[in-house]
């Protein structure tokens, strides 16, 4: 890979390191949030101040993605939120898009969540980005450096296409049932 001379190149790791250091400033204590990425795969992490997370339910990302297939879906979400982080919770069939902290005061997208200040997340490891036996959430586009959140106007954009489709696929299906 040849870059322009004076052009800084950051390693994959490095970037991951960095966005790991910035994630642990949103924890009550760094140390033992490390110590739970290290054991459990996942930490508790402070929402509202360096992030909000939007929590869109999984049936409007593979309805706006076009299907439910994981790396298909990774694709697309990677795609769509312009490489803005956004991990997968299993056990709550939820995506999670981190975005500004001041995304909070703002959203308004029914069927969805944006977690602002007062609430905690538990946040993959930033070295988890595929199903893990230690927890039951992973990055499905692993945040790219410290502060590289989504553009909130995209995962607006995003929810609301698929809570779009969701509602004319379901009326489609009501249609042929009846």
């Amino acid at each position: 890979m040849e870059t322009e001379p004076g052009v800084l190149v950051h390693s994959r790791r490095s970037r991951e390191v960095g966005a790991a250091t910035w994630l642990m400033l949103a924890a009550r204590d760094a140390q033992e949030a490390q110590r739970e990425w290290d054991l459990y795969g996942v930490a508790l992490l402070r929402c509202g101040t360096l992030f909000s997370a939007v929590r869109i339910p999984a049936e409007i990302i593979h309805a706006v993605a076009g299907t439910a297939d994981r790396i298909a879906v990774a694709s697309y979400l990677a795609n769509a939120l312009d490489g803005g982080p956004c991990f997968f919770d299993s056990n709550g069939q939820a995506y999670y898009a981190l975005t500004p902290h001041s995304t909070a005061h703002r959203w308004n997208v029914p069927d969805t969540e944006c977690l602002g200040a007062d609430y905690f997340l538990g946040v993959p490891a930033t070295t988890i980005s595929d199903p893990d036996p230690r927890c039951a959430v992973w990055w499905v586009v692993p945040m790219d450096g410290p502060a590289a959140l989504c553009d909130p106007g995209i995962v607006r954009w995003l929810a609301e296409r698929g809570r779009m489709w969701r509602s004319e696929a379901a009326a489609q299906e009501a249609g042929e049932d009846a």
